[in-house]
């Protein structure tokens, strides 16, 4: 006989309806009913994971017959860790995102302080490595992983190194300058968004839900990221760099100490302007690398400067002004990765013209941790050049 699916979501629905009765006994303080639910969540769980392993099977020998001696339990062991990661996201999310909380217990694996649900780490490596193979501003910057919610790091500024000096031999060591360092304290805060998914995906395969998460989750974590690191870039007081002089002025002013690994960074308006300017004998300044020809570079004055550019969604023009971002960040803004994210979801939530209810979707909110800080605000000039000024 063939399981159906829908055998296996009849299951999660009524578990789910126990699940919010025990939460309601135990909102009212009656522990005798919470813990009779709780005993009926666990038949409800048996009878789920025991069909479950059925409709594997079925899918693993669809069309012939199981091998002798297979009782129709797949063997776990074959089971890499993410795709049992998988499993147990897709799981999660075809309950809600629902996971119960024994009496008393305040905190359980794959619930965060405030009820959501923590994505398994294999997961969120798959989260992290789709965040960071698109283009974004998290390559420009330090980016320190941390465990925990708060801390400090304490370094010394690329331009407070003071070397050792000399010593003889069998000579004391003489007193050096005092070493100048900075404290860099970070604070990992909370944000989040919003994913509206039709209820049918449910019905999907364990792979599919698991990377629709992915996708979403990678691509809000990059565009948060790129948002934070350009709020700590306006941190510097913006410079009017007007014209190709002005690029030049700010590059000298980076000193010796940040140049030689600095970059001028642009979106695609910044592009456009950069490919008009000529030399006096007509010849384009913004020309490719001949030793990478992917890579473009600017030549200005003496100092031929390498260029990078961005979408104007990841680095906006501010109307006629166009940002021109001169220096190392690298050296200057460090963000800060919790590599933590949650979700919840609701069936009858709005969000500004969804109605989950009545548009039969399922609305995903999903949490990131992270923080972004300026780490030496000398290593970068927040430039910008105004095409309005400069047209006229």
């Amino acid at each position: 006989m063939k399981i159906d699916k829908q055998k296996l979501y009849t299951l999660k629905d009524a578990r789910n309806q126990v699940l919010e009765a025990a939460d309601a006994a135990l909102d009212a303080g009656n522990m005798e009913e919470y813990e009779a639910k709780l005993a009926e969540v666990k038949g409800y769980n048996a009878q789920i994971e025991s069909v479950e392993k059925l409709l594997r099977e079925q899918e693993r020998f669809a069309g012939q017959e199981p091998p002798a001696g297979n009782p129709g339990l797949e063997r776990e062991g074959q089971e890499d860790g993410y795709a049992k990661a998988v499993k147990r996201f897709a799981d999660a999310a075809r309950s809600g995102f629902r996971v119960a909380k024994a009496a008393g217990d305040m905190m359980q694996e794959g619930v965060d302080a405030d009820g959501g649900y923590t994505v398994p780490q294999d997961i969120v490596t798959r989260i992290i490595n789709l965040r960071d193979s698109k283009e974004s501003l998290l390559s420009e910057v330090r980016v320190i992983p941390v465990t925990t919610k708060s801390g400090r790091r304490t370094l010394k500024k690329r331009g407070q190194h003071t070397g050792f000096a000399t010593v003889a031999e069998a000579a004391k060591y003489g007193k050096a300058a005092t070493p100048q360092f900075t404290t860099v304290s970070y604070d990992i805060e909370k944000r989040g968004g919003y994913l509206p998914v039709t209820n049918e995906l449910m019905e999907d395969s364990d792979n599919n839900i698991a990377a629709v998460a992915e996708e979403w989750l990678g691509d809000e974590a990059r565009v948060t990221a790129n948002k934070e690191i350009m709020t700590i870039v306006a941190t510097n007081a913006s410079t009017d760099l007007t014209d190709l002089d002005g690029i030049l002025k700010a590059w000298v002013g980076l000193g010796s100490t940040f140049r030689a690994t600095s970059k001028l960074l642009t979106n695609d308006d910044g592009l456009l302007w950069l490919g008009t300017l000529k030399d006096a004998n007509g010849r384009q300044l913004l020309t490719p690398n001949p030793a990478e020809p992917k890579q473009l570079q600017l030549c200005v004055g003496p100092y031929i400067l390498p260029v990078k550019t961005y979408d104007n969604d990841t680095m906006p023009s501010t109307g006629t002004k166009i940002p021109m971002i001169l220096g190392d960040l690298m050296e200057g803004i460090a963000y800060w990765d919790r590599r933590q994210f949650t979700i919840k979801v609701s069936d009858v939530a709005s969000v500004g013209e969804l109605n989950a209810f009545e548009q039969d979707l399922t609305i995903w909110r999903g949490s990131l941790r992270d923080d972004c800080t300026s780490w030496d605000t000398e290593a970068w000039v927040n430039g910008y050049i105004d095409t309005a000024a400069a047209a006229g």
